[in-house]
């Protein structure tokens, strides 16, 4: 019989899946070094979320473990290239959190656009500021919205702002002119044509060596005086040294952020800086989004350790 040992917190729905499947497993979180090679070599699959790193040393010497299934979308904790030389099939589960990211993008160009954390706060300390706060709160609505990536998520934030009444330019590499057409956004061949128009910007890619660093002191300088950048894709898209500089020089309007470069991230100068908003990576932690990507892990998972069919796979 197969077995899987599981990395990261995992929704108790997908846990009673694998009980229900007659699957044997084991939660092992906190897993790294040492111990988790030799844990991996245990197990015929190995099914996480974003805190445990899978590094080619995690997989040297490997030759039990079938399957990774990642309870998300992104995989850059997880050494495709190693994987891939071990005959390890890497999948992950897209479709999953795409609602509860999409609506924390809105969630957040919200906040960061109305000061919602800077008025509550302020309410907290006893103070009424509703002339000084309004000064600097903005409509989203008639405003153009600059998006990078129109796959799952990016192409719902698009229905999002359509709804809002806000324009959209879109960036992707993969899109056509009739997907533009379909999802009413203006295409544009590369970022940087879209920046001197947008009033705002977010970012729905994965990390790579192409969108790391994507945004900096030079693409900002590109931009109109105001504008407001969003990121709840990936920590490292933006420069956060060339955002702390355009929130310092009033080039910004605002900054909201939900991914860092290192997680967890509690001392970051942005924020304590006025007009930022920052979450701690909730983009995918609804409950119901939890609940669905844990499902889909589990079920991709038995699938493949039964059949050999590795739906949604990332590597070779």
């Amino acid at each position: 019989m197969s077995k899987i040992v599981v990395l990261d917190p995992l929704a108790e729905d997908g846990l009673k899946m694998m009980e229900d499947a007659g699957v044997e497993y084991d939660v092992r979180v906190g897993l790294k070094g040492e111990d988790l090679r030799l844990a991996l070599m245990e197990y015929d699959g190995a099914i996480c979320r974003s805190g445990v790193k899978i590094t080619a040393e995690s997989l040297e010497g490997n030759t039990t473990l079938k399957a990774i299934a990642r309870a998300g979308v992104g995989v850059d904790n997880i050494d495709l290239e190693a994987a891939s030389k071990h005959g390890i099939a890497v999948m992950n589960t897209p479709g999953g959190n795409t609602v509860s990211t999409a609506e924390l993008t809105f969630a957040l160009m919200l906040a960061v656009s109305r000061n919602v954390a800077a008025a509550h706060q302020s309410l907290v300390e006893g103070r009424w500021e509703r002339k000084a706060l309004g000064k600097t709160s903005f409509q989203l609505g008639g405003k153009t919205l600059g998006i990078v990536g129109t796959g799952r998520v990016g192409a719902t934030v698009i229905k999002y702002a359509k709804a809002f009444d806000m324009n959209v330019v879109a960036f992707d590499p993969f899109l056509t002119d009739e997907r533009a057409a379909e999802l009413g956004v203006k295409k544009v061949e590369t970022v940087a044509e879209m920046l001197p128009d947008v009033d705002y910007l977010t970012v729905h890619t994965p990390l790579t060596d192409e969108t790391r660093n994507l945004i900096g002191d030079k693409e900002i300088d590109m931009m109109k005086k105001g504008v407001f950048l969003i990121n709840c894709a990936r920590g490292g898209i933006y420069n956060l040294e060339a955002l702390q500089r355009g929130l310092e020089s009033g080039k910004l309007g605002g900054v909201a952020m939900d991914v860092y470069p290192e997680e967890p991230c509690v001392d970051l100068p942005l924020f304590k800086m006025e007009h930022v908003v920052c979450t701690p990576h909730l983009g995918a932690s609804a409950v119901e989004a939890q609940v669905s990507v844990a499902l889909e892990a589990v079920e991709i998972m038995i699938e493949y350790l039964k059949t050999g069919v590795a739906r949604n796979r990332c590597n070779h």
